[in-house]
């Protein structure tokens, strides 16, 4: 299988504590793959090192991305490259208008260099209607993101990064703090992702979340891979109790 991400024995240390050991890693087109640990498993270290924020250990593994070997990356890289992250602080700015949200760092400009505001604003417009499904006649273009739910919000943020060509989607966190209705939204959010044919990673504590969602889940452990399973062929009881038993003893048996 080509992967669009394939991460190989990937190691990370800080000082004398081993983040990361051998972890393999690798997510294909259109698949949606649920990260699941508990605190200090190592998600968030192989995410960074995922986006470019940090460098696995010297000798310490290699990544590749559509098949070519990327060496050194970084953050700026990862982007150029199509990777984005949508934290669970969300990254919006609270008291700005939804277009300018969407269009935040990259404004489309006329062939003179000015800001095309109209061409903007129609393009929220049909993002809205179309991508994130809001009908709701209080979300317009203008409308300001702080009067939006938490779940307006991660759409707002997932739809910014599939319009701008994002190949992979890492989701940090996304249902932390929302509703159940807030997080049903959410999770149809993900689904857009995998129709849109992009790739995902979903990290969450709520296994119940990223089960629904995700066509295989990775479970790390104490930096290592503890095990990984494809949902088709495991039920969510059977997965919870594995993730019970990794959680206690390490180990999966």
């Amino acid at each position: 299988m080509e992967y669009i991400l394939e991460m190989r024995n990937i190691s990370k240390s800080f000082g004398e504590v081993q983040a990361l050991r051998d972890v393999n890693f690798a997510i294909a087109p259109g698949e949606v793959v649920g990260l699941l640990g508990d605190n200090g498993a190592g998600k968030s270290t192989l995410i960074k090192i995922v986006t470019g924020y940090h460098q696995p250990d010297p000798n310490g593994g290699e990544i590749y991305f559509k098949g070519r070997k990327i060496e050194g990356l970084s953050v700026s890289e990862a982007r150029r490259l199509g990777i984005e992250t949508v934290y669970q602080e969300r990254a919006l700015a609270d008291l700005q208008t939804l277009w300018r949200n969407i269009f935040m760092g990259r404004e489309v400009t006329k062939f003179l260099g000015f800001i095309d505001v109209k061409k903007m604003r129609q393009e929220t417009e049909k993002l809205m209607l179309g991508s994130m499904g809001f009908t709701s006649s209080a979300v317009a273009a203008d409308s300001v993101v702080k009067t939006f739910s938490g779940g307006e919000k991660q759409g707002v943020a997932i739809v910014r990064a599939l319009y701008f060509d994002a190949e992979l989607i890492i989701l940090d966190e996304p249902t932390m703090g929302l509703s159940l209705s807030e997080t049903k939204k959410l999770l149809e959010f993900v689904r857009g992702i995998k129709e849109a044919g992009k790739s995902c990673i979903f990290i969450d504590h709520n296994v119940f979340h990223v089960y629904s969602v995700a066509d295989r889940v990775v479970v790390l452990d104490r930096g290592t891979v503890a095990g990984e399973f494809l949902t088709k062929d495991i039920t969510l009881e059977q997965l919870m109790d594995k993730m019970y038993r990794v959680a206690q003893t390490g180990h999966l048996e």
